[in-house]
């Protein structure tokens, strides 16, 4: 299948590549740090990070596949392109970088103050024969875990992630298939304190996996008020004819992820290798968000004027 890139996903990659060389222009210390007396670059890293982004909008899985298109399709934006082994090494050493820009990106948004957020996990894939769960890199972090929307077990990771009703990722971590979604949760709300601080009195929807009277007592140290459906033998708890439709976002923003964004055709065989390719799925949903809420799009999650 041919891809042709229109003029809305140039125009994302062009607002995109002028924030992130802006934010690095203004704050010099956010670039991944480089051996003392190297050669100046030819490919910036405002340009590595939008390549990223216009790669996992596209619907890439392959860096090779990806380059080898931007050579032929997008030297014009792309002029001093580098070859796959230099990218590769460079994309997972702007780890902080790409975690740095998402945060700039959502809380440039009118979404970042939105007052409801909900919280979910999903699975990433890591591999499926027995011998790669063994043989990985990854292996010892990645796991076997249960995916129960399939009612079977499956070999890897899961993204957890905060979002507000719109799908503006707010918060996020990657952990193994069968880390604890509570103290995943706060681990992410202790890494994110900043974050928390800044809107109190904020309602979390999540799901049944989220409960326990000291669990709930830590949100409300962060000043958060869970809303989740009751557990079998508990009493109703307030918001229940409120839940169902607003647990529903996490669920679509989930399958943005894995339908739109390939989140489990990462094609990550190291333990870097994978958290820069997820992340560069969030920073792809994130910016897109950015340029929606920039021009005033009716569905703020919308990828289809950006994913051909």
């Amino acid at each position: 299948m041919i891809k042709v890139v229109d003029n809305d996903i140039e125009t994302l990659a062009t607002a995109l590549y002028v924030k992130i060389d802006d934010m690095l222009r203004d704050w010099p210390g956010l670039r991944p740090p480089r051996p003392s007396g190297s050669t100046p670059l030819t490919l910036s890293d405002a340009e590595l990070l939008t390549l990223a982004v216009m790669s996992a909008l596209l619907g890439f899985t392959s860096e090779r596949r990806w380059l080898r298109y931007v050579t032929e399709n997008l030297a014009g934006m792309f002029p001093a392109l580098i070859g796959q082994s230099g990218y590769n090494k460079r994309i997972r050493k702007a780890f902080w970088l790409f975690i740095r820009v998402i945060r700039m990106l959502a809380m440039d948004t009118t979404l970042w103050s939105d007052d409801v957020w909900v919280v979910d996990s999903t699975p990433v894939e890591c591999g499926r024969s027995r011998e790669t769960a063994k043989r990985s890199n990854v292996a010892g972090w990645a796991e076997y875990g249960y995916r129960a929307s399939h009612s079977r077990f499956f070999w890897g990771l899961r993204l957890h992630l905060v979002c507000t009703l719109s799908g503006l990722p707010v918060l996020f971590a990657i952990a193994g298939a069968k880390a604890d979604e509570r103290q995943t949760l706060l681990g992410m709300l202790e890494a994110g304190r900043d974050v928390a601080a800044a809107h109190p009195g904020q309602i979390l929807i999540g799901d049944k996996n989220y409960f326990g009277k000291d669990f709930e007592a830590d949100l409300a140290e962060h000043s958060l008020a869970l809303l989740r459906p009751a557990r079998k033998g508990e009493a109703p708890r307030g918001g229940q004819n409120l839940f169902e439709p607003l647990r529903q976002v996490i669920e679509s923003v989930n399958q943005t992820f894995k339908g739109r964004l390939d989140l489990e055709r990462h094609g990550g065989r190291t333990s870097q290798g994978i958290l820069t390719r997820i992340l560069a799925r969030i920073l792809a949903l994130t910016a897109a968000i950015w340029r929606n809420d920039k021009t005033g799009q009716p569905i703020m999650r919308s990828l289809v004027a950006y994913d051909h």
